[in-house]
């Protein structure tokens, strides 16, 4: 467990957990709702070896509900950001640049040389954070997302990220 400052809040990175799959499951449904992930998908995310997943909870209170999360996936050389989400009273406070720190850390720490996400292509608060951690275009996948047929902009950094963006 890592105890961060720097935010709004202070926060505590911990690895997520089959007890947080309802609170997360909720702030997806807050964030992408039609598009949100299952339970049943976080619990089959959770069970897979080369899946990395965490929750952001305040530091203060450890009963507390997680405010943030984030996963990723390692396959050889590539690592995948499978989602990130933080939630919408937080938002833009630093929760998700530094659940996205730890996630290019663990990449790296896999042995990783890239790390890849999909970013809705209406989401430029989401794109402009992905950039600002060293991330570049590579391409759109059409309808992409379901059922909102919503295109997805293919994003990849290569690894291990600069001193300057951590």
């Amino acid at each position: 467990m890592t105890t961060l400052g720097g935010t709004a809040a202070t926060i505590q990175l911990a690895p997520m957990r089959w007890w947080h799959i309802p609170e997360v499951g909720r702030m997806e449904i807050e964030l992408f709702g039609d598009e949100a992930w299952s339970p049943e998908l976080f619990w089959s995310e959770l069970a897979s070896a080369a899946a990395f997943y965490l929750v952001a909870l305040p530091a203060d209170d450890r009963s507390a509900a997680p405010i943030g999360y984030a996963g990723l996936s390692t396959t050889g050389a590539d690592s995948y950001v499978q989602t990130i989400g933080v939630t919408t009273r937080i938002q833009r406070s630093g929760i998700g640049r530094l659940l996205m720190l730890r996630l290019l850390a663990e990449a790296e720490r896999r042995g990783a040389d890239t790390c890849w996400l999909e970013v809705r292509t209406d989401n430029a608060a989401a794109q402009q954070l992905y950039r600002s951690l060293g991330f570049t275009d590579r391409g759109v996948r059409r309808g992409y997302y379901q059922p909102s047929g919503a295109d997805a902009l293919m994003m990849a950094a290569p690894l291990p990220i600069s001193e300057s963006l951590k």
